[in-house]
């Protein structure tokens, strides 16, 4: 039996950020250009810096920057860069952490030549860790829990790049994802649960590492299978290994995936994400009804569940919210003011559709439940009569250690507000969320296949203490660096 820890619910942010979306590939003649449209592909999957590594002339090449993929690379750099293998990274900022060098793939010079690297996830016991290497006399140039791995791979006193990986790998304890490129080697590698995703594609002989599947259809590449929880794969000139990094737990996709994070265009453990979507839609219609005139759902992600909702409740779905996708990176404003405009300025209600009606607004979770209350008085002030929020979840409660921005700012409304005291603060007439076997019911699987701690708070890798998983970001700033 898997051991499990509890703890008390933290903080949360105004809305959900997963903190990385990662690409690799090898042995293309366009490798470059393909991680670049990988990335576009990728690029929900973070909006605060981008970055790309490749292999010339058998050695690393970086460029990486803070932006969007558009703004951080040229045709310029995109051609001084070509060549046959690259890596490529998109990622969110965390507290303290909305800085260049933070910026990934990582490139590190050691004795055995180049390592870049790139990740997605969270390392829990990653503090410790960087204690004990500072302590033996290692320099930390970032914040950023993936270059503890790069100091653990650089101490293996094994010459083999996949054996220092490995043994890497079996000290640290968290989710991740994650792509390793040297001079003559790409290694893509899962965290024994399998909390974040990472998939195996083929396009034109090369073999391809993406967090998504997404990201092979932009590229015309073929999905071939998920890397295992725990698996590495060693991609060479002679081919691809597949070798066991550590020991496969109890398989635990993070659940958001499906409900916000993943692109519907994705297909991650057999399901497309769009279809599961709809499910939870058509499930929270079937056991949280509301008699209303119009369904709608908040852009983008709560489309999919709100169409699903409409067609199970057998009422029409609307177009009630427009989305501004042109504002390019989340807004960081300090002053509550300041949020309100970022929401003004990227959803609208249409008056004409929800004016004088009652309106069901369906959307994928309550975080801190800021976002939720604009969101609300927008319609209203639109005219609506009556405002019934559905959420196509259960109540988040617990703070993710895994790889998602929910412990480090705030208080997550649901750790200790009932529904009826969330209803009041968000202002809706009423307010249902989809409960935990209403989860089960539309992914039609138990839930102990994912990790569904934010909701139980039921953690299936002890999480840090004291609980707080930006402790670099918090150390950093207190030492003045």
């Amino acid at each position: 039996m898997t051991a499990r820890w509890r703890v008390h619910p933290g903080g949360g942010c105004g809305r959900l950020r997963e903190e990385c979306g990662v690409f690799g590939i090898w042995g293309h003649p366009h490798a470059v250009e393909l991680t670049h449209v990988a990335l576009y592909a990728l690029q929900h999957r973070g909006q605060e810096s981008a970055g790309i590594a490749s292999v010339r002339d058998g050695h690393l090449r970086l460029h990486k920057g803070m932006g969007l993929v558009s703004e951080v690379f040229s045709e310029g750099v995109l051609r001084d860069m070509a060549g046959e293998a690259a890596i490529g990274h998109v990622r969110y900022s965390t507290f303290g952490a909305s800085d260049p060098v933070n910026a990934q793939p990582l490139v590190v010079r050691y004795r055995r030549g180049m390592l870049g690297l790139a990740h997605n996830g969270n390392l829990v016991n990653a503090p410790q860790l960087r204690d004990e290497l500072e302590g033996q006399g290692s320099i930390f140039q970032t914040t950023l829990d993936t270059e503890v791995i790069a100091h653990l791979i650089a101490r293996r006193p094994t010459r083999e790049l996949a054996d220092a990986v490995a043994g890497s790998l079996a000290e640290v304890k968290g989710g991740y994802a994650l792509v390793f490129l040297t001079s003559d080697t790409l290694i893509g590698a899962r965290d024994p649960h399998g909390i974040r995703p990472l998939c195996l594609g083929r396009l034109d002989g090369s073999w391809l590492l993406a967090s998504e599947t997404c990201a092979f259809d932009a590229v015309g590449a073929e999905f071939v299978r998920e890397v295992e929880p725990g698996e590495m794969v060693v991609v060479t000139r002679d081919g691809l290994v597949s070798q066991r990094a550590a020991p496969a737990g109890r398989p635990a996709l993070c659940v958001f995936e499906y409900i916000y994070f993943a692109r519907p265009d994705s297909d991650l453990d057999g399901l497309n994400v769009h279809s599961v979507r709809k499910q939870l839609g058509r499930v929270l219609a079937r056991v949280r009804p509301v008699e209303a005139d119009l369904v709608t759902g908040v852009p983008d992600s709560s489309v999919s569940a709100a169409t699903g909702y409409a067609e199970e409740a057998g009422i029409a779905y609307e177009m009630g919210l427009v989305k501004n996708r042109y504002i390019g990176r989340t807004f960081i404003v300090p002053r509550q003011e300041g949020r309100a405009l970022a929401v003004r300025l990227k959803l609208n209600p249409l008056r004409k559709v929800v004016e004088g009606r009652r309106v069901i607004l369906v959307d994928d979770s309550i975080v801190r439940g800021t976002t939720s209350r604009y969101i609300v008085g927008l319609l209203r002030e639109a005219g609506a009569r009556e405002v019934h929020l559905r959420i196509s979840s259960p109540p988040y409660r617990y703070p993710c250690y895994y790889g998602i921005d929910t412990s480090a700012h705030g208080e997550l409304v649901a750790a200790d507000k009932d529904v009826e005291e969330i209803r009041r603060l968000v202002g809706a007439d009423t307010l249902a969320y989809l409960p935990l076997e209403g989860l089960a019911e539309a992914l039609g699987r138990p839930l102990d296949r994912y990790c569904v701690a934010c909701f139980t708070g039921d953690y299936l890798v002890p999480p840090p203490v004291p609980l707080h998983k930006f402790l670099f970001e918090r150390g950093r700033v207190a030492r003045g660096v």
